[in-house]
């Protein structure tokens, strides 16, 4: 384990600070995808069949106010659907612009080094490089990871709210 924590500490150092902050929202991104996937397979559900239960209950069904009662019944699950979803894909968006952050930074350090040594010197100018690049990577990880996850809950999303308005029907008599 300490050897485990040795190396991440070693990435870190080697990514720079820019590294800690998309790390930070990686992690931050995850734990809300995981909520966002633990509401869809355990607590839609009892939400869905409680309201499919309310709307079955109902004398009246086939009235306009029984279709405005039906509206707000889809509409409210749908907003509990969709949760914390654009926060998600927000943090996706910013992923890849603190990895330019963390190039920029570390090109700062390059030319910190080219300045101070000379441009002959390519070893003092690793460091700085390594700088520029693993931010950039580990930017790219977080937004590519993020992208396939929310696009599979915003498609969940839409499937589960088709479900809901075929569950709640509108009687036509």
């Amino acid at each position: 384990m300490i050897e485990f924590l040795e190396a991440i500490r070693d990435f870190t150092e080697t990514g720079g600070q820019v590294l800690l902050v998309i790390g930070l929202l990686i992690f931050v991104m995850w734990l809300l995808i995981l909520e966002r996937a633990l509401y869809l397979f355990v607590w839609h559900k009892k939400a869905a069949k409680d309201a499919v239960e309310v709307w079955n209950a109902r004398t009246d069904r086939s009235s306009w106010n029984a279709e405005q009662v039906r509206q707000k019944t889809i509409s409210t699950l749908t907003i509990q659907l969709n949760g914390s979803i654009p926060i998600i894909q927000a943090l996706v968006a910013l992923c890849p612009l603190l990895g330019l952050m963390g190039t920029v930074t570390g090109m700062i350090e390059v030319f910190d080094v080219m300045a101070i040594s000379g441009s002959g010197n390519a070893r003092s100018m690793a460091s700085g490089v390594s700088k520029a690049t693993i931010p950039t990577m580990a930017g790219m990880v977080g937004a590519l990871s993020g992208v396939f996850a929310s696009t599979w809950l915003t498609r969940t999303v839409k499937t589960e709210r088709a479900h809901l308005e075929d569950s709640i029907l509108i009687d036509r008599n």
